[in-house]
C-alpha cells in the first residue's frame, strides 16, 4: 500500500488525524521496502495488520462523526470525594487575589473621597523631651548588660580559684561534687543570681517608669520599652548559661563535660567571659546566649542593602496605612464604644480587621524577614531561622511556637525545659510560660500607651483555652482537622485578637489624653459655617 492510497482511504481533513495516519503509513511503507518480495516475518505481519485496523478505525471515525462514544466509562465529578485525582485550585487563588485587590481598591477610593489625604509629616506630636529621653535610655539600657559582664567576670575569677583548690585535692573528675562543694556552689550562685536579678530588674523598672510618666508619644515609648525588655531577657540568658558552664567547669564529673555542645569547645568557660563575646551577643539577633554561634563566611553587601531597603519601604507603608485608613476607623468607633452600640462595634471591628492584619503582616515581614536578616548579615550570624511557616498552623500552639522563634527559644531553654527537668508537668510549665509572656505583653503595650488595663495580659493568657481546643486538631492526620484548626487560628487572630485589642487601647488612650496628632484634632472638629449674608436673615 502506498502513502497516496492510504490517504485516499482515510482522508486528510483534520490536521491531528493526518499526523497520526502519516505515521502509520510510514510504518507500512518501511515494512514493504524492507521486504520487497512480500516475505515478512510474523511480527511484521502483525504490525501491518494492526496498522490496517488503525487506518480502518480512523476512516470510520471520519465518516461516522455523530456516533462517537463520548461516555465510555464511569467517572466521578472532579470535586467529589471519590475522585481519583484532586484538582488544582490555582485559579481560585488567582480569583481571591483579584477580589482582594478590587475590594481594597474600592476602599481606597472611598477613603480618599470621604476624608481626603490625611498624611501629614509635621502633625505628629514628637516632643523634644520624648526624643531626648528616648535617646538617653537607648544608650543607658545597654550599660546594665555591661554590669552583668562585671558580675560574671568576678564569678569567673572566683571559679578559677575554686578550680585550683579542687585540682590540689587531686580529684580526677570520676565522681560528682560532694555535698559540701554543692552547698558552696549554690551559695555562690545565690549571690550571683541576686546581683543579676537586681541589675536586670532595675533596668526594666526604671525604663518603664520613665516611659509611663515622661514619654508621651507611644511610638517612642514602644521602641524604648522593647529595648528594655530585650536587655532584660538577654541578661537573664547570659546569667543562666554561664551558671551551668561554671558548674561543669568546677565539678567536671565524668560525662558532664561531654554533654556540653560540641560547638562550645571552641570557646570553653571561662574564656567566653570577655567584652568582645558580650558585645557580639548584644548585637546578635537572638535572645539565647551561647559562647559560640554558627557564623557565615562574609557579609553580602547587596543582600544587606536590599533588606534595609525593605525595612524603610515597609515602615513607610505601615505609617501610611495607619494614618490614612486605621485612624479614621478608630476615631469613628469612639462614640460607638461609649454608647455600647454592639452591632456598630462589631461592624467597626470587622472593618478594622483587614487594615490591622495588613499592617501586622507588613510589620512581621519588616522585622523578622528584613530587619533580623539585615542584623544577622552585619554580625555574620549563621542561624537565621527566625520563624517558620506559621500561616499554615493547624492550631494556636503551633503558631506560638513558630511565629517568633527567638522568644520561643528563650522560654523553651530557660523556663520550660528547666521546669520539666524539676518534675513539673507539661501543662504547669506551659501555664508559667504563658503567664510570663502575658506580663511582658502587658508591659510592652500598656506602658507606652499609659494604660495598664490588662487587655494585653488577658489576650495572651486566654490563649491557653484555644491552645487546648486546637491541640487535638494538630494531632489529627486528616486534612479536615488541620484545616479546622487553621481556621480557628485565623478567626481568633484577625477578628478576636489584635483588632479588638487595638480598638480598646485606642479608646483608653483617647479617653485619657485625646489624639496623638494635631491632624486628628482637626478631623474631629466640626466644620465652621461661614457667616450668613444679611439677605438670608
Amino acid at each position: 500500500m502506498t502513502e497516496k492510497q492510504a490517504f485516499e482511504v482515510t482522508g486528510v481533513d483534520r490536521l491531528g488525524n493526518t499526523i497520526i495516519r502519516r505515521r502509520v503509513v510510514e510504518d507500512i511503507n518501511r515494512a514493504e521496502s524492507e521486504n520487497p518480495n512480500g516475505t515478512v516475518n510474523s511480527s511484521a505481519s502483525n504490525g501491518q495488520a494492526s496498522a490496517a485496523v488503525a487506518i480502518k478505525k480512523a476512516a470510520y471515525k471520519g465518516k461516522y462523526r455523530h456516533v462517537a462514544a463520548i461516555h465510555e466509562e464511569a467517572k466521578p465529578s472532579c470535586l467529589s470525594h471519590d475522585a481519583t485525582d484532586t484538582p488544582s485550585f490555582l485559579g481560585f487563588r488567582n480569583l481571591m487575589v483579584i477580589v482582594l485587590v478590587a475590594s481594597n481598591l474600592r476602599l481606597i477610593i472611598e477613603n480618599i473621597q470621604k476624608y481626603g489625604v490625611l498624611i501629614c509629616v509635621r502633625c505628629h506630636d514628637f516632643r523634644a523631651s520624648d526624643v531626648k529621653l528616648g535617646l538617653g535610655l537607648y544608650f543607658l539600657i545597654p550599660l546594665h548588660l555591661l554590669l552583668a559582664y562585671f558580675i560574671e567576670l568576678v564569678a569567673a575569677s572566683h571559679a578559677r580559684s575554686t578550680r585550683a583548690k579542687i585540682e590540689k585535692e587531686k580529684r580526677d573528675g570520676s565522681s560528682s561534687p560532694t555535698a559540701l562543694q554543692s552547698k558552696r556552689f549554690q551559695r555562690t550562685w545565690t549571690v550571683i543570681w541576686l546581683l543579676h536579678s537586681l541589675n536586670a530588674t532595675v533596668a526594666l523598672v526604671f525604663t518603664s517608669w520613665v516611659v509611663y510618666n515622661y514619654i508621651h508619644h507611644p511610638l517612642i515609648g514602644t521602641l524604648t520599652e522593647t529595648h528594655a525588655i530585650i536587655t532584660w531577657l538577654k541578661t537573664a540568658s547570659y546569667a543562666f548559661t554561664n551558671r551551668d558552664l561554671r558548674h561543669a567547669y568546677l565539678h567536671p564529673a565524668k560525662g558532664e563535660l561531654d554533654a556540653l555542645p560540641e560547638l562550645y569547645r571552641q570557646c570553653p568557660y571561662p574564656k567566653n567571659v570577655t567584652i568582645k563575646n558580650l558585645v557580639y551577643f548584644w548585637w546578635a539577633p537572638t535572645l539565647v546566649y551561647q559562647p559560640v554561634y554558627p557564623r557565615s563566611e562574609k557579609i553580602r553587601w547587596v543582600f544587606l542593602f536590599k533588606r534595609l531597603g525593605e525595612v524603610v519601604v515597609l515602615s513607610a507603608f505601615i505609617w501610611f496605612l495607619s494614618a490614612q485608613y486605621a485612624t479614621p476607623v478608630l476615631v469613628n468607633s469612639l462614640d460607638k464604644i461609649a454608647s455600647l452600640d454592639y452591632f456598630s462595634i462589631l461592624e467597626r471591628l470587622l472593618k478594622l480587621s483587614t487594615i490591622s492584619l495588613v499592617i501586622w503582616l507588613a510589620g512581621f515581614f519588616a522585622l523578622f524577614q528584613s530587619g533580623l536578616n539585615a542584623l544577622a548579615e552585619i554580625t555574620r550570624f549563621g542561624d537565621r531561622s527566625f520563624y517558620e511557616p506559621w500561616w499554615n498552623s493547624p492550631g494556636l500552639g503551633v503558631y506560638w511556637r513558630t511565629w517568633n522563634k527567638p522568644v520561643h527559644h528563650f522560654f523553651l531553654r530557660h523556663v520550660y525545659q528547666p521546669m520539666r527537668g524539676r518534675g513539673w508537668s507539661h501543662k504547669a510549665a506551659s501555664l508559667v510560660v504563658f503567664f510570663l509572656s502575658a506580663l511582658l505583653h502587658e508591659l510592652l503595650v500598656g506602658i507606652p500607651t499609659h494604660n495598664l488595663i490588662g487587655i494585653a495580659f488577658l489576650g495572651m493568657f486566654l490563649q491557653i483555652p484555644l491552645v487546648q481546643i486546637t491541640a487535638p486538631l494538630e494531632r489529627m492526620k486528616s486534612p479536615s482537622g488541620k484545616l479546622l484548626g487553621n481556621t480557628i487560628f485565623w478567626v481568633s487572630f484577625t477578628i478576636l485578637g489584635q483588632p479588638l485589642a487595638v480598638l480598646l487601647y485606642f479608646y483608653a488612650w483617647q479617653a485619657k489624653y485625646g489624639s496623638v496628632s494635631r491632624s486628628m484634632t482637626t478631623m474631629q472638629r466640626p466644620p465652621v459655617c461661614p457667616p450668613c449674608p444679611s439677605s438670608c436673615t
